[in-house]
C-alpha cells in the first residue's frame, strides 16, 4: 500500500508527464486519462458491511453484464452475485463503458469495485489495487478474412493476414480508450521499430463494438482478449483471431487501495473458489462453450445483441401505457410470473404471461388466459383496479406501485390488514419500506394475524415482500442495461 506522500508524487509525476507527451507526436495525451488518479475515499469492509450493500462498477458486454429474455446474465454478474453472497451483503450494480470512468467512480466511493475484465498493469496500479487474478488472457489482433475467404485455401488466406507483429507498422488500428490495449500497442510500436498508428475511439464503446465494426469493413483493426475475441470469432465467421500481440496477462477487479479489509475478503474467497468444480463451470459457461454463449449474446432478445426483452415487448409497452407505467417495471412483474412464457402454468392454477386465476381473470371479460394478448388485457385491467382501490390513502404513484405489485402476487385483502395494522402500531400506512412490508412479514406470527383489525387471517408475508423486492431489483436491471450510453464522437483520436 502507498502512503499519501508517494501517491501524491505520482498524480504530480503523472500530470507532468502527460503535459510533456502532449507534445510528441507518438503519444496521445487521452490514453493516459488519469481521472481516477486521486485520493480514494475511506470506505473499507466495514462500513460496505453496515451499509448492506456493495455497489459493483460493470460494463455491458456479451461476457460481462447483460440482460437475456429478461433474465440478467454474465461472467462478472454471476461472480458478484455469488462473492456477496458469500459476504452476507447485498449486490447494487451501476453501469459504466468507461474503463477511466469506472476507476473513478471506485476511488471517489461511487463504487466499491470495478469488475471488469481488466488487464493488471503498473500504471493501474499507482491508483488502485488489483484482485488476484481471476484468469488470464492473451491480447490478440482482430482483423478481417479476405472477401471470398470461403473460396480460398488456408494458405492463401494466411498469406492476406497479419501474422507478424511488425506488419502493423503503417496500419491504423482501433481500441477503447483508456483501454490496455492502447498501452500494449504503444510499446509494441517501440519493439518493432515502425509506428502503429492507434486511434482511440469512444471509452463508452464495448469491445465487442469495435470487434462488430470489423467484422462489417468500417475498420480494419481491433485488439481484444483472446477469450472474447474467440466468443466473437464463433459469431462473425469472417474474422480472424489466431495473432496474439502480447504474452498471457493477469485479468482481476479494481478496488481502492485502501479498501485493504475487502482485498483481503475477497483475495481469500477468489482462493477458496478456485479450488471449486463451481467457479470453472461459470467460467466455462461464457468463455468456453462458445455455441450457448453466443447464442445468448448476440439474441435479438439481448442487450447486448438486440433491444428485446421478450417477443411481447409492444404488447408490454401498449399495457404498461394504459395503466401509466414504465413498460419495463411491468416486463419485470411479467418475467416474475412467467419468464414470459404465455403457456406457463402454477400448482395453484394460474396461467400465461401475467399468471391470473380464471376466477379474477373472468371479472376482467377474459377467457382464455394461455393467448398472450387476453392475458395481458386482463392483468392490466387487474392493476388498474388495484391502483384505483389505492390510490386514496397513496397519493405517491411511484410508493403506490409497491402497493400494488404486493397486492398482484398476495390480494388486496391481506394488504388492507397489513395497513390497518401499520396504522394502529404508530406506522405510516401510506409507506412501504419499513411500514406496510414490515406489517405484512408479521402477519405471520399469532400476535398480529389474531389481532381484530385483522380479517383475512395468516399470512406468509415473506413471499410477497421478496416478490416485490426482486421485481423492483429486475426493474432496475432493465433500466441500466435497456438505456445505453451516449458514445462521444469527439473522443477519438490517434497516436503516430
Amino acid at each position: 500500500m502507498m502512503t499519501l506522500f508517494q501517491k501524491s508524487f505520482y498524480i504530480i509525476f503523472f500530470t507532468a508527464l502527460s503535459f510533456l507527451l502532449a507534445c510528441s507526436p507518438k503519444t496521445d495525451t487521452k490514453s493516459r486519462d488519469l481521472s481516477y488518479a486521486i485520493e480514494p475515499v475511506d470506505f473499507d469492509f466495514a462500513k460496505i458491511q453496515e451499509r448492506g450493500y456493495l455497489i459493483a462498477v460493470v460494463d455491458n458486454s456479451a461476457t460481462s453484464y447483460f440482460i437475456y429474455k429478461g433474465q440478467p446474465m454474465g461472467y462478472e454478474y454471476e461472480m458478484l452475485t455469488w462473492l456477496t453472497d458469500d459476504l452476507g451483503v447485498e449486490l447494487k450494480i451501476i453501469k459504466d463503458n468507461s474503463i477511466s470512468n469506472a476507476l473513478e467512480k471506485v476511488n471517489r466511493g461511487e463504487a466499491d469495485i470495478a469488475a471488469f475484465n481488466l488487464t493488471v498493469t503498473k500504471d493501474r496500479k499507482q491508483f488502485v489495487d488489483f484482485t488476484n487474478p481471476l484468469y488470464f488472457a492473451r491480447q490478440v489482433l482482430v482483423q478481417r478474412k479476405p472477401e471470398n475467404w470461403r473460396q480460398m485455401k488456408i494458405h492463401e488466406i494466411e498469406n492476406e493476414l497479419i501474422r507478424d507483429p511488425i506488419q502493423l507498422s503503417g496500419k491504423e488500428v482501433h481500441v477503447r480508450k483508456s483501454s490496455s490495449f492502447a498501452t500494449r500497442l504503444a510499446n509494441l510500436s517501440d519493439e518493432i521499430g515502425g509506428d502503429i498508428i492507434i486511434i482511440e475511439d469512444s471509452s463508452s464503446l464495448e469491445v465487442e463494438t469495435l470487434i462488430k465494426m470489423v467484422a462489417e469493413g468500417e475498420i480494419e483493426y481491433t485488439v481484444s482478449d483472446e477469450d472474447v475475441a474467440l466468443l466473437n470469432a464463433t459469431y462473425y465467421p469472417n474474422i480472424d483471431v489466431k495473432t496474439p500481440i502480447s504474452f498471457s496477462q493477469k485479468i482481476a477487479w479494481a478496488l481502492r487501495s485502501n479498501a485493504d479489509t475487502l482485498e483481503n475478503k475477497i483475495n481469500n474467497w477468489i482462493e477458496k473458489r478456485q479450488k471449486e468444480t463451481d467457479y470453472y463451470v461459470i467460467y466455462n459457461k461464457y468463455f468456453k462453450n462458445l455455441k450457448r454463449s453466443v447464442n445468448r449474446s448476440f439474441s435479438e432478445f439481448s442487450s447486448v445483441g438486440g433491444d428485446k426483452l421478450s417477443p411481447y415487448d409492444e404488447e408490454i409497452k401498449a399495457t404498461a401505457a394504459d395503466i401509466g407505467w414504465d413498460w419495463k417495471l411491468l416486463a419485470a412483474l411479467i418475467y416474475q410470473e412467467s419468464k414470459f412464457d404465455p403457456k406457463a402454468e402454477s400448482w395453484a392454477g394460474a396461467k400465461g404471461l401475467m399468471q391470473m386465476m380464471e376466477p379474477t381473470a373472468r371479472e376482467f371479460g377474459t377467457s382464455n388466459l394461455f393467448d398472450p394478448y387476453q392475458s395481458l388485457k386482463a392483468g392490466g385491467d387487474y392493476i388498474k383496479w388495484l391502483q384505483k382501490a389505492f390510490k386514496k390513502h397513496v397519493k405517491d404513484s411511484v410508493e403506490r406501485q409497491r402497493f400494488v405489485l404486493a397486492a398482484y402476487n398476495v390480494g388486496i385483502g391481506h394488504m388492507q390488514d397489513a395497513i390497518r395494522l401499520t396504522k394502529k402500531y404508530g406506522g405510516d400506512p401510506s409507506k412501504w419500506d419499513d411500514n406496510v412490508e414490515k406489517y405484512l412479514l408479521l402477519k405471520s406470527r399469532r400476535k398480529y394475524y389474531t389481532d381484530p383489525v385483522v380479517k383475512y387471517g395468516y399470512c406468509r408475508g415473506e413471499e410477497p415482500v421478496n416478490y416485490v423486492k426482486e421485481i423492483l431489483e429486475r426493474y432496475q436491471q432493465y433500466v441500466v442495461l435497456l438505456n445505453p450510453p451516449k458514445i462521444d464522437d469527439d473522443s477519438k483520436a490517434p497516436i503516430i
